[in-house]
Formats: structure tokens, C-alpha cells, sequence
């Protein structure tokens, strides 16, 4: 067996055992059950100074919930490469649907099958030990390490990363490079690199006309009917063309609510609620004014009002190609033999609370095809090639001049 084999082996078994452990715990968000615990302990081996920081209430729960987060790192020089990642996990729904017991992690037809299996424990086991296997290896290494790493990335995201990255800013502690370890993979470990992400600007809408008789329509203001030709345009309205990096910002209607059940009554309000996915290409004010805009247009001299309550999600970000992502393709290429193609598609990640900061952030990890489904799970075979191209990646960062 040649060098670079059992090399792979090293990794695979012990980035698995770690994934075992972390997986072992139904971490459901936002308690994190003691993983970053497991993690704390074996980073502080490494020589990592570890460091929970605590938000929230611990007396309540859902959205005001206590949310443990940890951040780590070794090193006090620049440049910092911060892994982050989080330990919480998404619900398992009936878990009589599960091939295996959701949190009982399962080695079976060449896959670890559990929650959190891609989504992303073993994504942090992988950092862990690269981060290991680095720092044994090159012990005087440039520069810093750190993780980062919450338990509130699958809930609200308000008590994680977000807060996390607010401390360290108030302490002039910066990010110079951050891999965020999510499921970017797509068809094969490490075809694609996520260099960037969609913003999201949600709103809710109410429309408030006047209850009464359908027959008497007179004496009413039909809220359903105001609202139809302003949401027609919303829908028809182009709002960017994207660029090079990013499609089309891109609207859709999740849901609209109205009537009390009844055939013959006007209702009194309609609800609706949208969501924007947008680009570079365009601003959150821009969105809101054209939309404002729409409605104005519609609602001039109508007997109706509307009202629309507007909630930030994340701005969209973008790290264009540099030397985090070169890094990243190189290693890849070197590992895995496959050419890395940067995507900016898919939902939010909590790279958009880091990006801000002036840090270069990619998305990089394991495939995505089963993430939030029951029966998730992850092939056995890229979790070593995983930690040695997070490895790679440090040592392409860190040794020698930077």
C-alpha cells in the first residue's frame, strides 16, 4: 500500500471515530448536548486556547433560548484561518421513517447513516482532525487557527455566530480566512466550492380592507381583490440580471392567507408572505423601494391599506477568486484529483455574519444530496479525503512566507 493510501486510511479512521462521537449525541437545535465539549477537550491537547460564550436565556426556550458557542484558536499572529461550523442539528420528524435509528450513527452499504451525518458533524470532525494532524506536524506553523463553532445555526441565528462575530469585532479580533465546513459537494467530494452566497430579505404583508356581505360588495373593501394586481407585478418584475457570480435575485410568495371559511363573507385582511433572494446586483433598499413602489401604484385610490413588515436575514457576500480559493482548488485537485467549480447557489449560511467582517469565507464539505431528509447520511470513503484536504489547506496557507 503506498504512502498516500494509508495516509487516507489515518484520516478516514479517525475523522469516522470522531464523527461516531459527535453524531452519538442528538444535538437538536439549539443544545449542542456536549459536543463542543468533545471538541474543546481535544483542541486544547492540540494547544488551542478555548473559549464558550453564552447567549440567549437560559430559562427560556424556542428563539430566547441559552445558545453555547465556542471559539478556539492557536496563535496570536496573522493571518487567522477559522473553521466554523455548528454542532445543532435540524429535527428528525418520525424517526420510524429511519432505516436506522437517527442518532445511533450506522456504517452500512458504504455510508454513515445519522442526523447531522452531512449536515455538518462530520464536516467538524474533519477540521478537528486536520487541525490535529497539522499542528503535530508543523508545530511552529505561521500564523493562527481558530474555530468557531455554535449550536444555533439550524434555529433563529441569533444567539450563534452572529454574536460570536459582534465579540470578537468589539475585541479587534479578525478573521483573515474562514472555511465554513456545510455540505457544498455536489455530485462528487469537492466539485463545488461555495465562494459566496444570496442575500435574503423577507417581508410579511397585510392588506386591511373593511369585512361584509359578498352581495353588498358596496359596503366593503375586499382585501383579496386589492391585493391581486400588486402581487401580479411583484411576481413579473425583474430585478437584476445577476453577473458573473450570481443568477438573477429572485422573488417567490410562500404563502397568502385570507377569509374567515365563509362563501358569502368579504374578509377583513389578507396575508401574505415573500421572500427575496438577491444578488450583488442590487441593495436591500432598492428591493424595498421598488416593492413599496408597486403597491403605491395599486393602492393609490383604493379603499384598502397595506403594511409590510421587512426582516434581513443576510446580506449576499462574495470572496472572489484569491488565495483562500485557489488554496482550496489546488488541495482539491491534489486529493481528489477533481477541478472545484465556485458556486454562490443554495440557501444561507452563516458565512454571511463573517463575510462582513473583511474575511475571505468559503463554503466547503461533504455532498448535500441528503441533508434535512430522513435517512441522511454520508459516504464513509470522503471523510478522510475531507481532513486531508482541510490539512492541505493549512499548509497551503500557513508554511512558508505568507
Amino acid at each position: 500500500m503506498s504512502d498516500a493510501n494509508k495516509q487516507t486510511l489515518t484520516h478516514q479512521q479517525q475523522t469516522l471515530d470522531l464523527s461516531i462521537a459527535l453524531l452519538e449525541r442528538p444535538s437538536v437545535t439549539p443544545d449542542d448536548d456536549g459536543c463542543q465539549d468533545i471538541l474543546s477537550s481535544r483542541l486544547k491537547q492540540a494547544g488551542f486556547d478555548c473559549e464558550f460564550m453564552y447567549f440567549g436565556d437560559r430559562k427560556q426556550s424556542g428563539e430566547h433560548a441559552e445558545v453555547k458557542n465556542l471559539w478556539a484558536r492557536r496563535g496570536t499572529a496573522d493571518p487567522v484561518i477559522c473553521f466554523a461550523g455548528h454542532t445543532d442539528v435540524v429535527p428528525t420528524g418520525d424517526i420510524n421513517n429511519w432505516t436506522y435509528p437517527p442518532f445511533t450513527p450506522t456504517i452500512a452499504d458504504g455510508y454513515l447513516w445519522a442526523r447531522g451525518a452531512a449536515d455538518m458533524k462530520t464536516g467538524i470532525a474533519a477540521f478537528t482532525i486536520a487541525a490535529e494532524r497539522f499542528v503535530a506536524n508543523h508545530p511552529e506553523h505561521n500564523g493562527s487557527i481558530a474555530f468557531l463553532i455554535t449550536s444555533d445555526e439550524e434555529g433563529p441565528s441569533i444567539n450563534g455566530t452572529v454574536k460570536v462575530i459582534e465579540t470578537l469585532e468589539a475585541r479587534q479580533e479578525k478573521i483573515t480566512y474562514c472555511l465554513v465546513g456545510e455540505p457544498s459537494s455536489t455530485d462528487t467530494l469537492g466539485d463545488i466550492i461555495k465562494n459566496g452566497r444570496r442575500g435574503s430579505l423577507g417581508a410579511v404583508l397585510t392588506v386591511t380592507g373593511k369585512q361584509g356581505h359578498v352581495a353588498y360588495p358596496h359596503l366593503a373593501s375586499n382585501p383579496i381583490h386589492a391585493a391581486m394586481s400588486a402581487l401580479a407585478d411583484l411576481t413579473n418584475a425583474t430585478w437584476d440580471n445577476g453577473n458573473d457570480y450570481f443568477p438573477a435575485t429572485s422573488l417567490q410568495i410562500s404563502n397568502i392567507n385570507s377569509g374567515t371559511g365563509a362563501t358569502n363573507v368579504i374578509p377583513e385582511t389578507l396575508d401574505a408572505v415573500f421572500n427575496f433572494r438577491f444578488s450583488t446586483e442590487t441593495t436591500e433598499d432598492e428591493l424595498k423601494a421598488k416593492t413599496h413602489a408597486i403597491f403605491d401604484k395599486y393602492f393609490k385610490d383604493s379603499k384598502a391599506s397595506y403594511d409590510i413588515h421587512w426582516k434581513l436575514s443576510g446580506q449576499p457576500f462574495l470572496t472572489p477568486e484569491g488565495k483562500l480559493v485557489s488554496a482550496c482548488q489546488q488541495t482539491i485537485k491534489a486529493v481528489t484529483d477533481v477541478d472545484a467549480t465556485l458556486s454562490t447557489s443554495g440557501g444561507t449560511s452563516d458565512g454571511r455574519f463573517i463575510a462582513p467582517t473583511g474575511a475571505q469565507v468559503v463554503e466547503l464539505g461533504v455532498r448535500n444530496a441528503t441533508i434535512h431528509q430522513v435517512d441522511e447520511k454520508v459516504e464513509v470513503d470522503d471523510l478522510g479525503k475531507l481532513a486531508q484536504i482541510y490539512e492541505g489547506i493549512l499548509e497551503n496557507l500557513l508554511l512558508g512566507d505568507d
